[in-house]
């Protein structure tokens, strides 16, 4: 189980086949919680940033079905960036977990799995407000 402000490293499965790789995800065996919602990051222009929020209780799977992007993740006190390339290989991002993506290649497409519909009010946007709440929490 992943706790509050964590994250990480999946290896997914993959099937290695002549015609062309298959990697696959399964609740419970690569996803840890019911899939609630799917959604994709694509078309991002160069030197745009995605994310820049937390959760206060969604947790997420982030993959790089296509190109690479780096994602910054930040617990309030280290900040660590990590390249997304391959698409057998994901993050696992728990709740109270700041996350930045930036440097996409073109082309890049980013898939992003959530045990949780959309909640406006369940994000941080604010990096203050952010620290503030972990105080609060911790």
């Amino acid at each position: 189980m992943l706790l509050n402000n964590e994250y990480k490293f999946l290896d997914l499965p993959k099937v290695l086949d002549d015609r062309g790789n298959l990697t696959f995800l399964q609740y419970p065996d690569q996803v840890p919680f019911v899939i609630k919602r799917i959604f994709w990051i694509y078309d991002v222009p160069s030197g745009e940033i995605r994310g820049s929020h937390a959760y206060k209780t969604q947790q997420e799977i982030i993959i790089a079905l296509s190109g690479s992007f780096d994602i910054i993740m930040d617990n309030g006190k280290i900040k660590r960036k990590i390249n997304l390339n391959r698409s057998f290989q994901a993050i696992h991002v728990g709740a109270m977990m700041w996350r930045r993506m930036e440097n996409f290649s073109t082309n890049a497409t980013a898939l992003i799995i959530s045990d949780s519909k959309f909640k406006k009010e369940d994000y941080i946007r604010d990096y203050n407000e952010y620290l503030s709440y972990l105080n609060i929490i911790v």
